[in-house]
C-alpha cells in the first residue's frame, strides 16, 4: 500500500549539460553526472563550469544533482580527489557517489555519500555498516531480488537506489577484472573495454564444444517498469535509469517513459517540483536496448543474455520474400518509412545493416542489399518518424504559481509553497473601466515568459478598481519572478551528512584483492575497523596465484541445459575466447554463483 506521503526520486543519467537539460525538461527528480575525473565513465567527464549550470537549473524545480567520484583511488590522487569534492560542495552538488573507503580517512565537507553497488554492498550487514558511517543512500545490486530489496528496506534506516533500465553488468560489481587481466584496463578505474561483450565458446574438459562461439555473456538490457508500484510499496527511495555514456535522445525519451509510468501509479510520488509539458509519446523500444529482461527481481532464474548480439537488433520488420537489384520484398505489415535503418543476420550470424532509401507500392528500396535473401528475418533499429517527432517535440518544465491581486498588493506563490509580496504603495489612479482593469492585470501578469514558473490561476477581488499602467505590470511582474526565484534558492535544502563516525568492525575480518584496497588510506580505514588487508587492488598488484576473474548469477551450466539440479553432470567446463584462451569456470550452486577464473 502506497503512503499517500511518500516519495519516490526518478534518477536519470546525465553525459553532459545537454543530457542534465534534457533529463530535468523530461520529468527526473534527480541527475547523476561525471566531473572532470575519477568517475567510473572515463569518458564522460564535465567541467565544473558546466556543473555550476547544472546545478543552478536543476535546483530551480528541487531536482538534485549527484556526482561520480566512484573510482577506486591511488595515493597520488588523494590530494586531488579531496579538493574535487570540496569544489562541488561549493557549488551546490548534492551528494557525491563513491566506491573508495579512503573517502572516510580525508578531510570532507558535510556533502551527502551515496555508497555505489562497486563497494560490495551484497548484504545486509554491509549496508548496516554503512549506516554506521553516516553515508546517506546505498545503491543495492541489481542482482538483488525484491524480497532482497524489502530485508534492505525493513531492516536499515537507510536510502536505497535501485537500478530500473539500462545496461546490466553480467558480474557482480565491482568484482570484474576481466577487462584489467585481458588488456590492462580496468573497470573499477572507468576504462572497462567489456569483454563481455565479446564472443565466446563453452567447451567440457575433453576439448568437446558444447556451445558454439557466441555472446554468451552479453546482457539483454534491465528494464523494471512493469514492477515500479512493487519497488515503492517496498520502500525503495530511488529508481535508477543507467546511461552516462547514452546521448540526450536515449535520456529524453527513457525518463519520458518512466515518469510517465511513476505518474500512473500516483500523481504524489514526485519529489521535485514542476510539471512536464510535451507532446512526446515515448517508447523504450525504440532506443537502443539488447532487449530486455527483469533479472533476478522476481528471484526466478531466466533467459536474460542475448546471444545473438551485443547491438541493437530493433523490432521485427518482416521477412524477405523476394531480392531485387536494390530492393526487397517484405511479408510485414509494419509501416517502415524512408530513412530506416534496417538489420539482419548475414550468413556468418553477424548482424548487418543498411537504410531505407525509398518505398514503392510493396518494395522497399535500400541502400545495399548485401547477403539479403528470401527467408531473412530484418528489424528496424532506428524509426526515422519516431526520431523525427522526438527532436522536434517540445519539452517544458514548469512550476505553477497562483497570483492574487486586491488594491493592496500583489501575492505570487509557487506549487512549492514559496511566496513573495508586492505592496502597492503607488498612488494609482482609480480605474474608469475597473472589468478592462482587472482584464489587463490577468493578462500581464500571466506572461511568466522563459522562466520556469506558469501561471496556473490569476485571480483579481472584485472590488479591485486601480489603474496599472501596462509598463509598470510588467516590471512588477519580472520583480515578483526574480524575487520568487531568489526566494526558492535561498530556501533549497541541502542533505548534510554527520562527519563524525564511529569505527564499528567491518563485517568481514580478511579482505582480498576483490575489495579493490588501492591506497593507504583505505587500507589505514579498515583496519581501524579491524578488518585486515590481505592483498592490494588487483590493480595495484596482481595476487599470488589463480584469481577469480569475475563473479557472476549468470549461469553458463544452467544455459547449456546442464544445471545439475536437473540432472547435469558435474565436469569442468571452460570459456574459450576467439584466441583460444581457455578460462575455468567454477561453479557455487548453493548461491547460484558461478566464477570465471584465471587459465
Amino acid at each position: 500500500m502506497i503512503n499517500e506521503n511518500s516519495k519516490i526520486e526518478l534518477l536519470a543519467p546525465a553525459k553532459n549539460k545537454e543530457c542534465a537539460f534534457a533529463a530535468i525538461n523530461a520529468g527526473a527528480d534527480a541527475v547523476y553526472i561525471g566531473a572532470q575525473a575519477f568517475g567510473a565513465r572515463k569518458k564522460a567527464g564535465n567541467s565544473l563550469e558546466d556543473l555550476v549550470q547544472i546545478v543552478d537549473y536543476a535546483h530551480k524545480f528541487l531536482v538534485k544533482v549527484y556526482v561520480t567520484v566512484n573510482t577506486i583511488l591511488y595515493d597520488s590522487e588523494l590530494k586531488d580527489a579531496e579538493k574535487l569534492i570540496w569544489d562541488l560542495y561549493d557549488i551546490g552538488v548534492d551528494a557525491i557517489i563513491f566506491q573508495d573507503f579512503s573517502f572516510f580517512e580525508m578531510n570532507l565537507p558535510p556533502i551527502a555519500l551515496h555508497a555505489s553497488t562497486q563497494c560490495n554492498n551484497d548484504s545486509l550487514e554491509k549496508i548496516k555498516f554503512l549506516k554506521q558511517m553516516n553515508v546517506e543512500r546505498a545503491v543495492l545490486p541489481r542482482e538483488f531480488s525484491l524480497d532482497e530489496i524489502r530485508q534492505v528496506t525493513q531492516n536499515v534506516d537507510i536510502e536505497t537506489e535501485v537500478f530500473v533500465h539500462g545496461a546490466l553488468c553480467v558480474c557482480y560489481s565491482g568484482q570484474c577484472y576481466f577487462s584489467s587481466y585481458i588488456g590492462g584496463r580496468s573497470a573499477n578505474r572507468g576504462e572497462c573495454a567489456q569483454p563481455c561483450r565479446k564472443k565466446y565458446s563453452l567447451e567440457d574438459e575433453n576439448g568437446k564444444v558444447i556451445l558454439k562461439p557466441q555472446y554468451l555473456l552479453s546482457m539483454k538490457d534491465n528494464n523494471l517498469s512493469s514492477h515500479l508500484k512493487d519497488l515503492v510499496d517496498a520502500g525503495v527511495t530511488s529508481l535508477k535509469i543507467e546511461g552516462r555514456l547514452k546521448d540526450a535522445q536515449y535520456v529524453t525519451n527513457v525518463v519520458s517513459y518512466y515518469r510517465k509510468e511513476i505518474d500512473k501509479i500516483s500523481a504524489n510520488l514526485m519529489p521535485s517540483l514542476g510539471d512536464v509539458m510535451t507532446d512526446f509519446v515515448p517508447d523504450v523500444n525504440k532506443t537502443f536496448n539488447r532487449g530486455y529482461t527483469d533479472f533476478f527481481i522476481a528471484g526466478k532464474r531466466k533467459q536474460y543474455i542475448n546471444p545473438a548480439s551485443p547491438k541493437f537488433i530493433g523490432e521485427k520488420a518482416g521477412r524477405v520474400v523476394s531480392v531485387y537489384d536494390n530492393a526487397v520484398q517484405l511479408d510485414s505489415k509494419l509501416k517502415l518509412n524512408v530513412s530506416d535503418k534496417i538489420t539482419y543476420f548475414d550468413n556468418e550470424g553477424n548482424l548487418s545493416g543498411t537504410t531505407v532509401t525509398k518505398l514503392s507500392q510493396n518494395k522497399v528500396f535500400l541502400l545495399n542489399t548485401g547477403t539479403l535473401k528470401s527467408g531473412t528475418v530484418v528489424y528496424r533499429n532506428v524509426d526515422s518518424e519516431f526520431y523525427k517527432k522526438l527532436n522536434t517535440s517540445y519539452f517544458k518544465r514548469k512550476i505553477q504559481v497562483t497570483i492574487s491581486v486586491n488594491n493592496t498588493e500583489i501575492v505570487m506563490k509557487s506549487f512549492g509553497n514559496n511566496s513573495v509580496i508586492y505592496k502597492l504603495e503607488e498612488n494609482f489612479e482609480k480605474a474608469n473601466n475597473p472589468v478592462m482593469a482587472r482584464e489587463n492585470v490577468i493578462k500581464q501578469l500571466s506572461k511568466l515568459g522563459d522562466s520556469e514558473f506558469f501561471a496556473q490561476n490569476v485571480s483579481v477581488a472584485s472590488d479591485f478598481s486601480l489603474f496599472i499602467p501596462v509598463a509598470k505590470l510588467n516590471e512588477i511582474r519580472r520583480k515578483m519572478v526574480f524575487d520568487l526565484q531568489t526566494l526558492s534558492k535561498k530556501n533549497y535544502v541541502f542533505q548534510r551528512r554527520n562527519t563524525n563516525i564511529q569505527f564499528i568492525d567491518y563485517p568481514e575480518a580478511a579482505l582480498d584483492y576483490s575489495y579493490n584496497v588501492s591506497n593507504s588510506r583505505a587500507k589505514s580505514f579498515y583496519e581501524k575497523c579491524s578488518a585486515r588487508v590481505l592483498e592490494p587492488a588487483f590493480e595495484c598488484a596482481k595476487p599470488e596465484g589463480k584469481i577469480t576473474l569475475m563473479k557472476t548469477k549468470h549461469c553458463l551450466r544452467d544455459f547449456a541445459g546442464m544445471c545439475l539440479k536437473k540432472g547435469g553432470k558435474a565436469n569442468q567446463l571452460y570459456l574459450v575466447d576467439e584466441y583460444g584462451s581457455k578460462f575455468p569456470l567454477k561453479f557455487d550452486c548453493k548461491k547460484c554463483i558461478m566464477k570465471i577464473e584465471e587459465p
